[in-house]
Parts: structure tokens; C-alpha cells; sequence
């Protein structure tokens, strides 16, 4: 039995799928396979119901996964710090798009304190960013307050509220309170469906039976916000898309009245290894992000 046995099985006892912990692992399938083989062959034990889909461990393989996963943990979070201090190493980060547009400003505030450290942002939808962080493809997740998931753990960092994009001047900036009926009498710019802001918009829109005109469904805040300065249409998204100095170009209205405040936070896997430079780059968006989103 060695180390590569283990952690085969307990990725796959984990996922609970031998072709998904192949993937995670980096190794053909056979490999995983016969990995548990051995171990099963060695230990003279089923580790693994193979009837039922997907599969799961049996009594044998629960017992095997309570010693061998903090085995399995100690080993890999002594490369992981190994590699940190002898090459810097690579934090990869997963984020919804939106959140990724101020996540690039704390990278900078990063580096000037681990400059040996390099930072990879991954802009996903928030079902991706957690299906990343769950199977250990990426350090952590920043991303909107996710569903309860079994395995991840989720501290919330800032909440905020939706705002309204107008171009500089437009009607609708003078009105005291601002209805979904005087939204939706406007051509829209929309994120891209799955998003999260959209979705809430159209489903009161549609609860209220009121038709609306959506012009473009892009994938960027930045184009967006460019596109509303010119004229094109309004738009409506969370507030942390907003960038100093956009008031200059842009009316912005919150519409905490209309659509719900909700909080964003950082996501990990329970009991993943966390070296020094993944610690330290969580304390600073934590303390930046706080200190620019909710003021």
C-alpha cells in the first residue's frame, strides 16, 4: 500500500465517482481503478458498492476513509507548503464574474506582500464556482452566499444592495421612488443568463405581468456600464460592479426597495489544507473588500 492507493480512494469515496476522481487526480481511469483494486486485494475488504449509482462506500470503505483521508490531507498539504516555499506556488481563485471585477483589484495589495506568489482568477457562474471548490479544483470561491453544500464552508465578507445604471440626465433619475413599472418601460442591458441579479428582476417583472424590452445580453458589467453611457438602453446590477469614478458617467440608483440586499463571501472545502499564502491572501480580501464594498 502507498500514498497513491489512498488518495485515489479517498477521491473517489469523496466524489463518489471514479472517472470524476481520475479527472481531479490527473490520472486515467484504469489508474484510479486499479489503485482500489490493490488496496481492496491488500486489505481483503469490498471498499466500494459498485450496484448502486453513484457509487458509495461500504462499511469496510467508511472505516478505510475515516483513517486514510487525514493521511491522505498530511501528505498533500506537505507538497502543497513545500512547493509555496521553494517556488511561490499558484493560488487559483474561482469567482462569479461580477465579484471578479473588484477581486482584481486586491490582487495587487496581494503581491506587494507575497511577490513570489502568483494569483489565477477563474470568472464561472456560481454553480461552477462551486462545483470547482468541491472537488478541489481551485484554492477558494467568491462567490453570492451559495446553497448549503455538505462539504463547503462559506464566511461571508460584504453584502450589497442592486443599483440602477442610466446614462447621465435620463428620466428617471427624477423620480423619488422608483417602480418596476418605470424600469421596465426602458430598453434593458442584462447580464447573461445564469445571473442572479437578472433572474430576480425578470421573475418580479413577470409576477407582475409587466412586458419589458431586453436590447443586449452581455457578459461584462464593463461592457454594460460603456453601452448605458452611450445611450443604449438602462441597466441593473449589484452594486460591487460599480467602480470609483463612475458616478462622473453614469446615474446610480440603489433599489434596495425593490430587490433584495444579500450578502458574498469566501467558499473552501472543509477540511482542505490552507498554506500561509492562500491564508494571507483570504485576510486581504477579507479586509479589502469589507473596507471597499461595505464601506
Amino acid at each position: 500500500m502507498d500514498i497513491r492507493e489512498f488518495r485515489s480512494f479517498c477521491n473517489v469515496a469523496r466524489l463518489r465517482s471514479v472517472s470524476k476522481a481520475a479527472k481531479h487526480l490527473r490520472l486515467g481511469q484504469p489508474t484510479v481503478t486499479t489503485h482500489i483494486k490493490k488496496l481492496e486485494d491488500e486489505l481483503r475488504v469490498t471498499l466500494f458498492d459498485r450496484v448502486k449509482r453513484p457509487i458509495r462506500v461500504t462499511s469496510a470503505g467508511s472505516t478505510l476513509y475515516q483513517l486514510a483521508q487525514p493521511l491522505v490531507e498530511g501528505m498533500d498539504s506537505l507538497e502543497t507548503e513545500m512547493r509555496g516555499v521553494g517556488e511561490g506556488g499558484v493560488i487559483v481563485v474561482a469567482a462569479t464574474p461580477v465579484i471578479s471585477h473588484p477581486l482584481l483589484r486586491v490582487v495587487s495589495t496581494f503581491r506587494s506582500t507575497y511577490p513570489e506568489v502568483q494569483i489565477l482568477v477563474k470568472s464561472r457562474s456560481l454553480q461552477q464556482v462551486v462545483e470547482l471548490v468541491a472537488s478541489g479544483d481551485v484554492d477558494i470561491g467568491l462567490a453570492p452566499g451559495p446553497e448549503r453544500h455538505p462539504e463547503l464552508n462559506f464566511e461571508a465578507v460584504f453584502i450589497y444592495d442592486r443599483v440602477l445604471l442610466t446614462p447621465l440626465g435620463h428620466p428617471l433619475l427624477d423620480i423619488p421612488l422608483i417602480s418596476f413599472k418605470d424600469i421596465a418601460a426602458w430598453p434593458l442591458l442584462l447580464m447573461a443568463l445564469p445571473n442572479r441579479t437578472r433572474a430576480l428582476l425578470e421573475a418580479d417583472f413577470q409576477r407582475r405581468g409587466l412586458r419589458y424590452q431586453v436590447v443586449a445580453e452581455l457578459d461584462s458589467m464593463d461592457t454594460i456600464k460603456r453601452h448605458v453611457v452611450n445611450g443604449m438602453g438602462i441597466s441593473i446590477g449589484p452594486r460591487v460592479a460599480v467602480d470609483p469614478g463612475d458616478e462622473k458617467n453614469l446615474g446610480i440608483v440603489s433599489l434596495v426597495s425593490l430587490l433584495p440586499v444579500e450578502q458574498a463571501g469566501v467558499v473552501t472545502l472543509k477540511g482542505k489544507y490552507q498554506s500561509s499564502p492562500v491564508k494571507g491572501f483570504i485576510a486581504t480580501l477579507k479586509e479589502r473588500l469589507r473596507k471597499e464594498i461595505s464601506g
